[in-house]
């Protein structure tokens, strides 16, 4: 399996990015994909994910500003990020779950300054 990223870079507070990932290799049907972030010096954690049956979970800290969503027939995901925040810098990583087992994207940067 393999997952490329896209769509990082440099925003001003209050911007715009949109990330895209597809997927490729021995995705079953089955499966969830999604988004994870990691800031310098922190964990990474969960940004959003969508299932292919088209349920989506939100970090708190994103609801109301992110969208996911996702072309099954192509395994590929898209993360529309509104109203972004100096918080939200980090790097991004595509994620699948699929039969139990997990593969990461090579990660996109996305960095809001002024």
């Amino acid at each position: 399996v393999q997952l490329q990223a896209s769509g990082g870079g440099l925003v001003q507070p209050g911007g715009s990015l949109r990330l895209s990932c597809a997927g490729s290799g021995n995705i079953f049907s089955d499966n969830t994909m999604g988004w994870y972030r990691q800031a310098p010096g922190k964990q990474r954690e969960l940004v959003a994910i969508i299932s292919s049956g088209g349920t989506r979970n939100y970090a708190d800290s994103v609801k109301g500003r992110f969208t996911i969503s996702r072309d099954g027939a192509k395994n590929s995901v898209l993360l529309q990020m509104n109203s972004l925040q100096f918080e939200d810098t980090a790097t991004y990583y595509c994620y699948v779950l699929t039969r139990g087992a997990s593969y990461w994207g090579q990660g996109t940067l996305v960095t809001v300054s002024s």
